[in-house]
């Protein structure tokens, strides 16, 4: 008897987060991060983020978050941090750099450098982030994949 094949997860094309107010969350997510709007109707708006997007969905139904999240990668993690502060968004506590959006929705901020998910180099140029690169605990872990950048 022969097995099926089974697809195999290769990626992220998008998340989807719930939200209470579109413009609202356009605004909120403005004051914290640098990003080029996608496409936007009046119950959703997309934030590009390269060859993936953020869906920003109206008619959060459910309680804040708890343990469950999604790592967004940034270019610059400090600059996320400051970011952060400045808008007044609680950091939470524990060892990552991990906020709540005023929907519940608990967001972990990872840098591209630390990180083995890597961009095309030709998404990067796209997206003028071509200056990027890993740091050497990234390209290990990569390199023992056979995944290290050229």
């Amino acid at each position: 008897m022969s097995e099926t094949r089974r697809a195999r997860a290769v990626g992220f094309n998008h998340v989807a987060l719930e939200v209470g107010d579109i413009e609202e969350a356009l605004s909120f997510y403005e004051r914290i991060l640098e990003f080029k709007l996608r496409g936007k109707s009046k119950d959703m708006a997309f934030i590009d983020l390269g060859d993936q997007f953020l869906a920003l969905q109206k008619g959060r139904s459910q309680p804040s978050d708890g343990g469950r999240h999604f790592g967004l990668v940034v270019d610059d993690k400090n600059a996320a941090r400051r970011a952060l502060a400045e808008a007044g968004v609680e950091v939470l506590p524990g060892p990552f750099l991990d906020f709540r959006d005023p929907w519940g929705n608990r967001i972990e901020i990872v840098g591209y450098d630390s990180i083995q998910f890597s961009k095309a180099p030709n998404v990067l140029l796209g997206m003028g982030l071509s200056h990027l690169s890993k740091n050497a605990k990234a390209i290990k872990e990569l390199t023992e994949k056979g995944m290290a950048p050229a």
